[in-house]
């Protein structure tokens, strides 16, 4: 079977929204279920940064593989895919955008469990890939009445809010600050690469889920340590991956709730309209093969033998 090959503009044009939040839904829950094998990453020092993988087994799709990224220079990243049954090589993707879209969808899936009912008004810290995909991927499992995003340089959040308005049709402006930003929101995103707190925990409404997308170990973390005690849960999507920091997170590991125990039934996440909740998302493995292995059933196949998608 010829291997296939994709690129950041393959992942663009063929992934859509509602396939990657499907995709991790169903590979989230699999992993609750024990269908889904997803070790902490790996880190191979390079001396001066890492290269990480972090692999996956989906038992019942008969697929794994690894996603490999570094610290070193901020090359390229790879998936590669596996077919279990007759160990074939059956896809690889690289770039930067597979794995930008699988950490949106992962979002979306625990803001559309966590934040209320109803049409969101929506905050967003950062004005970047993270940001962006978060909002793409949100828009796939429940409306959004408005969207107010800051960033660090104005102008990026300027940029932002006229591309979200045009490309994915939800009404958004720049705020002025950040607290103007995430003050009186359903929902919150924040997909910073900022070593400190960019925001109060009492900026945070009653009634707020937020989703953390950026650092987040006791050195360096973009949300301070106190929105865990405003919160009545804090969700992740690896507890495994969470402990398998370099260093301790931010928040209690041993406290956090596991996402696919929400999607399974097992734990109810809100049970009144004025609970803070927040997801720190770190990227359960095996997820990248799942989006990989759903990109691959959304592409035709190519007829010759070793060809892009």
């Amino acid at each position: 079977m010829p291997v296939r090959l994709f690129d950041d503009n393959d992942v663009r044009a063929r992934l859509d929204a509602g396939t990657a939040v499907r995709a991790m839904r169903t590979a989230i829950l699999a992993h609750h279920e024990g269908t889904v094998q997803a070790p902490p990453r790996v880190r191979a020092d390079l001396g001066g940064g890492h290269l990480v993988f972090t692999a996956g087994h989906l038992r019942e799709q008969e697929l794994f593989g690894f996603r490999a990224y570094d610290t070193l220079v901020g090359a390229g990243q790879l998936v590669a895919v596996w077919d279990a049954r007759d160990g074939e090589l059956a896809a690889l993707v690289h770039g930067a955008e597979l794995g930008a879209r699988r950490t949106g969808a992962i979002g979306a899936v625990a803001m559309e469990v966590a934040a209320r009912p109803g049409p969101l008004r929506v905050g967003i810290v950062g004005a970047g890939v993270q940001a962006w995909t978060q909002l793409w991927a949100m828009l796939a499992v429940r409306e959004v009445e408005e969207v107010l995003v800051a960033a660090r340089r104005p102008e990026r959040a300027e940029t932002f809010a006229h591309r979200a308005a045009h490309e994915l049709g939800v009404r958004t402006r720049a705020a002025g600050t950040v607290e103007d930003a995430v003050r009186d929101r359903d929902v919150v995103i924040v997909a910073t690469n900022s070593a400190v707190p960019v925001l109060d925990a009492g900026w945070i409404a009653p009634g707020t889920h937020v989703n953390t997308i950026g650092p987040k170990t006791v050195s360096r973390h973009e949300v301070p340590a106190a929105l865990a005690h405003h919160a009545s849960v804090v969700l992740t999507d690896s507890r495994a991956q969470a402990a398998g920091y370099p260093e301790p997170h931010i928040f209690a590991v041993d406290a956090m709730v596991d996402l696919g125990a929400v999607l399974a039934g097992a734990v109810d996440v809100r049970t009144g309209p004025d609970q803070i909740t927040v997801f720190s998302s770190v990227g359960l493995a095996g997820t990248e093969v799942a989006l990989a292995a759903a990109l691959v059933c959304r592409s035709p196949r190519p007829s010759s033998a070793v060809a892009t998608a």
